[in-house]
């Protein structure tokens, strides 16, 4: 009782030095509500299930609150880059929005295109918020450690969804999205509080530095159950793209700052804890497989034998290379994807011989079926699984047609569908070049000066630069694979925490270490 006695003193003395006013509770508010509150629709947007949310209300308080802060003259609006960068970015973005719908007519409808140009607005709005809003570093120091505490609650909730049946809403399909309480089952990925595990996965990744960072500053061990939890929770979502981001940041964060002994224990932790989901390794080991394609002789058309199950991913249809290793064709005749050819001709078939009014009995599918298969032959193939082949095939190459069509502006947010499952090319499709070069310059111009001094500081200063770095670093991997920048959960924190390091870069080395972070006993 003495020791919470204490430590209750000790954290309201951390307040009162840190000199807090009514906007920074509304950001410790933020930060909860942003990433804890499930996203249960309020209003739906018509021509697509995207809907208004309450955390978008809630951006929207926070915005006004800021505004009055300013009008009185509490907060002082200094010039920098991101003043002028992130404003000309929204520009180009409603702008594009106007071209689309205007000339290109690639967008249904106004209402549609400015809400997504507008999304982000809102999202990045919480970069100005945070870096004006901060007065010294103890106040981001605070700011930070409450996300941590709510990271690990985030986490814990998504291992209670998989051990204990705790409810979820997701946003995976226009049917979940209406915000219903859904229990998952033995084979789902977890998605905690998110709309989704890709997302719930990306913020793992993103912040999983930051918790690393605080336990080797305080050597408090409050902090590494965080990194465990969220290394679970990772896991369990089944990320392959964020598994890889982590892979490529948190190991080499700990090098970076030389804590090799830490460095061992997560790289063993990692090892140990993996074939807690085999449903994780399954699908990396799967991405690529080597298959039997059959090939048809008169048209080149290839089918793939897939059969989709809850936990796995099918073959797709994209053929990276055929082999010459050779096919026995009397097995590959009787095996279970031949089958499984055959049952999709059948399906093919007999849905063509019903349009046609001239449907067939089961004997005469059959021989149809025998005549069909005995037309195509059997090749050895490495093929991607259908998540990648999508992207391959589909989403990535409508990117690259609008980027052709619309070199400068793109055509339009929303002209490409809701997902194009990697947010360069999304970017470079939506906005065009002027507008990725502008939100990529933006980011480029927070973490790559982080890096510089990172890398020349020492101490305190140096480990939470680099957390922010890395985990920086991971959300542009997963930026590859997925559209993280739209995900409004992610985007929410992601752009709050470099309000806290564009502050950051602002104060000297001797500061930072003063006042980050609290000294080890």
């Amino acid at each position: 009782m003495r020791e919470l006695s204490k430590w209750f003193t000790k954290l309201k003395n951390e307040f009162v030095e840190a000199k807090f006013n009514f906007l920074h509770l509304v950001l410790f508010a933020y930060l909860f509500f942003m990433p804890v509150w499930p996203k249960l629709p309020i209003m739906s947007v018509n021509y697509t299930y995207i809907a208004l949310r309450y955390e978008d209300f809630f951006m929207l308080l926070v915005g006004v609150i800021f505004l009055i802060y300013v009008l009185r003259g509490k907060i002082k609006i200094r010039d920098n880059f991101f003043l002028r960068a992130i404003p000309l970015y929204w520009l180009v973005a409603i702008v594009s929005v106007l071209v689309g719908f205007y000339f290109y007519h690639t967008i249904i409808t106004l209402q549609l295109g400015m809400l997504h140009a507008l999304r982000r607005v809102e999202y990045m709005s919480i970069f100005f918020i945070v870096f004006y809003s901060l007065q010294n570093t103890k106040q981001a120091k605070l700011l930070l450690k409450f996300l941590v505490f709510v990271f690990f609650f985030v986490s814990f909730y998504g291992i209670g969804q998989k051990f204990w049946g705790w409810p979820a809403v997701q946003t995976m399909n226009p049917h979940y999205s209406k915000g219903y309480l859904l229990t998952l089952d033995a084979n789902a990925r977890i998605s905690s509080t998110f709309g989704g595990h890709y997302d719930f996965a990306a913020f793992i990744i993103l912040l999983m530095p930051l918790a690393l960072a605080f336990f080797v500053l305080e050597a408090n061990y409050y902090y590494l159950v965080v990194f465990i939890t969220s290394l679970l929770a990772l896991i369990l979502t089944a990320s392959r793209v964020s598994f890889v981001a982590y892979v490529v940041s948190v190991p080499f964060f700990l090098l970076f700052v030389r804590k090799f002994k830490l460095f061992f224990f997560v790289v063993i932790l990692t090892v140990l804890l993996m074939p807690l989901s085999d449903t994780l390794t399954k699908r990396i080991s799967r991405t690529f497989r080597q298959e039997l394609v059959w090939v048809s002789a008169e048209t080149g058309q290839a089918i793939v034998p897939r059969k989709i199950t809850a936990d796995d991913l099918p073959a797709g249809d994209f053929v990276i290379k055929d082999n010459d290793k050779e096919v026995n064709l009397n097995i590959a005749a009787n095996s279970k994807e031949a089958q499984l050819v055959k049952d999709e001709i059948r399906e093919v078939l007999a849905k063509k011989a019903k349009e046609e009014g001239k449907p067939l009995t089961h004997d005469q599918l059959s021989i149809l079926v025998e005549q069909s298969f005995a037309k195509l032959t059997p090749v050895s193939s490495v093929l991607p699984d259908i998540s990648f082949a999508t992207r391959l095939q589909v989403e990535w190459p409508r990117a690259v047609k609008a980027l052709v069509r619309s070199p400068l502006i793109g055509t339009g947010p929303s002209s490409i569908t809701e997902a194009t499952d990697n947010d360069f090319l999304r970017a470079l499709g939506e906005v065009g070049l002027v507008g990725f070069s502008l939100f990529f310059l933006i980011i480029f111009k927070l973490l790559f000066p982080a890096f510089q001094k990172a890398w020349k500081y020492a101490g305190s200063s140096k480990i939470m630069l680099a957390s922010f770095v890395f985990g920086g670093g991971a959300l542009l991997t997963n930026a590859l694979y997925i559209d993280v920048f739209e995900a409004s959960k992610v985007a929410f924190i992601a752009w709050f925490i470099w309000g806290v390091l564009a502050y950051l870069l602002t104060q000297s080395e001797t500061d930072i270490n003063k006042n980050l972070t609290t000294p080890k006993k």
